[in-house]
């Protein structure tokens, strides 16, 4: 709704433009129909854009985890500093932590003798920024080993080896797998950055998660000509998936993409019903282009074994 009003431009990253809407819309048909949408690399792009249009009213739908936050501090901070009247956020910045407890907590995972979790590869970007203390709780709380990992292939295979070895062991310590970028209490000149435009939010519905206690960000109230929210008088309607995806239980580690009845048929990258498929670093859009093809390679080596 947001997006279709005449006098808005609405900025914001490549793969939110695909994102699924309750109603089967996305950014993308929204723009084919004729709002002024446009696909920014950058927060700062839709600063320039605020400022070559003064006329236009320019929402960046800032969105992301702890990595992406900052950037978006710091457009506020150039703003403000600009005296920019036409330039306004929509804050839908989540935290990590809140979600890894919501998985932990949530019923379905809770529940004995139906999926275990035996430890997390802690995310590379989102931990140069927090640092590896949150992940602490983790490891006390649920004794759950967490090992932050690099990008890298040899990184991630030497993450798992040292989860392996903590299970082995029946240790469950946080491990810093990335100490070539992460430190144990992260980059606290960014942390200070968002901590002086942004508080907690008491609850945020996440899409496969529901609503997650503490798992969002907001602006404080006194940038309140700044959060689109409070100046276009938003109401957020529930968030309604497709009832046949299964995101919410693949993103809980309860399922695998191919249990979903979508996957691979009117689910593929190119026509994304869930979020999983969305972004190339979507459990489901991994899946179906590395994956599936082992999955079929084994049943081609099932059926000659049969034959």
């Amino acid at each position: 709704a947001l997006a279709m009003r005449p006098e808005i431009t609405l900025c914001t990253y490549g793969d939110l433009m695909r994102v699924p809407g309750s109603n089967g819309s996305s950014l993308l048909k929204a723009k084919a129909a004729g709002a002024d949408i446009r696909m920014v690399y950058s927060t700062l792009d839709a600063l320039r854009i605020a400022e070559a249009e003064p006329e236009r009213e320019v929402v960046f739908f800032a969105i992301g985890f702890e990595t992406t936050t900052p950037p978006t501090a710091l457009a506020l901070r150039f703003a403000i500093e600009k005296q920019l009247k036409n330039f306004s956020i929509f804050c839908n910045h989540v935290l990590t932590p809140a979600a890894i407890q919501n998985i932990l907590e949530s019923p379905d995972v809770r529940k004995l003798g139906t999926v275990k979790i035996d430890g997390f590869i802690g995310p590379a970007h989102v931990s140069t920024v927090i640092g590896t203390e949150p992940y602490e709780f983790f490891a006390e709380e649920f004794q759950k080993p967490v090992v932050v990992a690099g990008f890298e292939p040899l990184d991630v295979i030497q993450a798992i080896l040292m989860l392996v070895r903590q299970v082995n062991d029946g240790r469950h310590e946080v491990e810093n797998q990335y100490i070539r970028a992460v430190t144990t209490f992260g980059n606290e000149k960014a942390q200070a950055e968002v901590a002086n435009f942004f508080e907690l939010r008491e609850s945020f519905e996440w899409r496969g998660l529901g609503e997650v206690p503490y798992g969002a960000l907001r602006l404080r109230p006194q940038y309140a000509q700044y959060d689109a929210e409070k100046r276009f008088a938003m109401v957020t309607p529930a968030a309604q998936d497709n009832p046949a995806c299964e995101c919410g239980a693949i993103l809980r580690g309860v399922k695998k993409p191919a249990d979903c009845k979508l996957f691979g048929t009117v689910c593929t990258p190119d026509t994304p019903m869930g979020s999983c498929m969305v972004s190339s670093e979507g459990a489901c859009a991994a899946h179906w282009t590395y994956g599936r093809f082992r999955e079929q390679a084994r049943t081609a080596e099932l059926g000659k074994a049969v034959a």
